[in-house]
């Protein structure tokens, strides 16, 4: 019966608490049938007053975030305001350690070493004058379609067009006003 008693306790965790599990099965073992069930009982007593406190502390703690919770809205704390506010606070904290600060400063490096090699500079180079390039093409194409719509505006064509629009135009506004007046009349 006494190997039944020792094989219910936990494995430990560690080399430490093997040895003190060791020492305590060992003293727990020296026991006598009586003690044994006499410590068991403390245990459970004991035991059964740990989980009545941690009960008592969970509703109290339920309590009391409930409690912030209400002070939290009826100061107009929201839950979005919180989180803003540690994601800044974090964010702040980030910029302010070392690690941020020696990283920055290596792409700070880095950067400053690309720019200024002959590479970069080269490449630099044939994208400036391929866009002033590009840009020129653009400009002349655009110049040369408006100069086309100027000609086309001032065509007698396009004036013919425009004239039939308009006239279009002021016979659908005469034929809505008829309707509009006639439904008065209804």
């Amino acid at each position: 019966m006494e190997d039944h008693n020792t094989a219910n306790l936990s494995e430990p965790a560690s080399p430490a608490n093997s040895v003190a599990s060791a020492e305590i099965a060992a003293e727990f073992a020296a026991l006598s049938v009586e003690e044994k069930e006499q410590r068991r009982a403390e245990w459970s007593q004991e035991l059964a007053r740990v989980e009545e406190e941690i009960n008592t502390l969970r509703t109290v703690l339920a309590s009391k975030t409930r409690h912030a919770s209400d002070l939290k809205r009826k100061l107009g704390i929201t839950v979005w305001k919180e989180v803003t506010d540690d994601m800044n606070q974090g964010l702040k904290n980030l910029k302010e350690s070392t690690v941020y600060q020696s990283v920055e400063q290596s792409v700070g490096t880095f950067t400053k070493t690309v720019y200024e090699a002959p590479l970069y500079q080269r490449t630099e180079s044939v994208l400036k004058s391929t866009g002033e390039k590009t840009a020129s093409v653009f400009g002349s194409i655009t110049s040369g379609i408006s100069s086309k719509l100027s000609q086309m505006k001032n065509s007698e064509s396009m004036r013919s067009i425009e004239a039939s629009v308009g006239s279009a135009y002021e016979n659908v506004k005469a034929l809505s006003s008829v309707v509009r007046w006639r439904s008065q009349f209804r």
